[in-house]
């Protein structure tokens, strides 16, 4: 399973393992989407948080993100997910990397039915 899968089964349960991204925008936009339910994003990763027992950052940190689902975060995962994404700058710069990552993989819950809180929305 990919990276990125694993973040989405991660949050929306065992129905996404075979889901890929959505490439578009414009499914995001109220689309005919019904095999897809909203889910909110925000209380499963607090919850996921909280069950870690320490201070994570998921709402700005795609390390935390990860590290919060129990998936692996080092720089070669992280550099193996902007692959996936389609990454096109240089993976050896990873702060740029890292906030690229994050806006993605938020970008991508919720076109696939993530329901986001608005500071999350880019």
């Amino acid at each position: 399973m990919s990276i990125f899968g694993k973040i989405m089964s991660a949050i929306f349960g065992t129905k996404a393992d075979a889901a890929e991204p959505v490439g578009g925008v414009g499914s995001a936009a109220g689309g005919t989407s019904a095999s897809v339910p909203m889910v909110d994003v925000a209380p499963i990763l607090d919850k996921a948080v909280a069950a870690k027992g320490e201070k994570l950052e998921w709402r700005t940190s795609i390390v935390d993100l990860m590290k919060a689902l129990n998936i692996d975060s080092s720089l070669g995962a992280r550099k193996e997910l902007a692959k996936e994404l389609k990454y096109d700058g240089d993976t050896n710069d990873s702060a740029k990397m890292n906030i690229w990552l994050h806006k993605q993989v938020m970008t991508k819950l919720a076109a696939n039915g993530g329901k986001l809180p608005d500071d999350l929305k880019h």
